[in-house]
């Protein structure tokens, strides 16, 4: 794979559609036993110590940036012109919160269940994000990553014909929407409600989790509720709200690349595996941001293996990519650049045939690369 613009292919020379489990031995894919082994073990043993380190930063981040921008606001005149810096800074902290709960949901924020849950619960609950119920949609898409037929949000539909629409547009100027959106109906044409404890997915055996979950969050809701009416509606939103939504653009932005990339594949159930489907995401650098939001963006190894705490996120990359340099998919454009180009290619080309059994992206937009291998 490549490194830099948006070049993802593995090797080189290879049709980008043929199925790697009947390439010749030399090209056969790693497991991921024969991958572990070439990372540090220290790489998977997250600390308590460590761990809570982090969050404890965060959260004194977010408090001092609250408390900076009261004064900025008390203190001068046009104060509030501020308020977009603040927005923009209070949104990324918000993200680097959410990406502490992500790696309680994942098991990687400690060895103790009981802890990273009560953990992840205060952070996205903070942040206005179902924790347990996400959790478990989450999991889902991590066991069929890149599975058109059965992965969670961005996959390629079937027998369904594009169409221009306004919704489109709206998704692509405030994609935070689209967060939200997902929360609530799921992504079409297989939908679910994070808030309905009922979910097939959330029922039984996760029921108290779900709705231990569920309460916190009404807690929070009601806890905004005496906000509001001690400091007034608009000062909710604008200190409090406006930072959640550039957090769910944040969101947005970040799952969609992670695993939307031009000759990145995707699989029918026939032909996916999890190697294949784990390998099928890409590297992104987030600039100077990229270690305040905690290395999120360095995404091959954390979908290869999800109990590496992000704080070793990078470490064990870099032992990655130099045993296994054809497997890494890097692309080094700016972010904002991809998400505007990808957004574009994805809503054309989202739309594919019911026969389709592996699916590329493509910059050509009449030959969009829906053949089957």
């Amino acid at each position: 794979m490549g490194k830099g613009g948006h070049n993802t292919s593995i090797g080189s020379g290879h049709d980008q559609h043929l199925d790697t489990t009947t390439l010749p031995t030399q090209h056969r894919l790693p497991t991921l036993s024969e991958i572990k082994v070439k990372i540090p073990p220290h790489c998977f043993r997250p600390t308590v110590l460590q761990s809570m380190s982090y969050v404890i930063k965060d959260i004194i981040y977010v408090a001092l940036t609250y408390f900076f921008m009261c004064q900025i606001e008390k203190l001068f005149k046009y104060g509030f012109l501020f308020f977009p810096i603040y927005w923009c800074v209070q949104g990324t902290l918000y993200t680097s919160l959410f990406v502490l709960g992500h790696d309680c949901g994942h098991g990687s924020f400690s060895i103790y269940p009981l802890l990273n849950n009560i953990v992840g619960t205060i952070l996205h609950t903070w942040i206005l994000a179902p924790y347990y119920t996400w959790k478990l949609t989450h999991n889902k898409h991590h066991k069929n990553t890149n599975n058109m037929d059965k992965d969670e949000v961005f996959y390629p539909k079937r027998g369904i014909k594009y169409q221009p629409s306004f919704r489109d547009d709206i998704f692509f100027w405030f994609p935070g929407l689209g967060w939200f959106y997902y929360l609530v109906f799921g992504y079409t044409p297989r939908t679910i409600n994070h808030f309905n404890p009922f979910e097939p997915l959330f029922y039984n055996k996760h029921s108290l989790g779900v709705c231990l979950s569920l309460s916190t969050y009404l807690g929070m809701c009601y806890l905004m509720y005496l906000y509001a009416n001690s400091f007034g509606f608009i000062n909710l939103l604008i200190y409090h709200l406006i930072p959640v939504f550039i957090f769910a653009c944040y969101m947005v932005i970040i799952t969609m690349l992670h695993h939307t990339e031009i000759d990145v594949p995707w699989y029918a159930d026939s032909e996916w595996n999890n190697v294949k489907g784990q390998l099928s995401t890409v590297d992104r650098h987030y600039s100077y941001i990229h270690s305040v939001i905690h290395s999120i963006g360095t995404h091959q190894i954390h979908h290869l293996f999800t109990k590496v705490p992000h704080y070793h996120l990078e470490e064990a990359t870099i032992h990655f990519r130099k045993a296994f340099p054809d497997l890494v998919r890097i692309n080094e454009e700016s972010i904002l650049v991809s998400f505007s180009r990808m957004c574009k290619i994805f809503t054309k080309q989202r739309c594919i045939d019911q026969d389709v059994r592996i699916f590329t992206y493509s910059n050509d937009e009449i030959d969009n690369k829906k053949k089957t291998s």
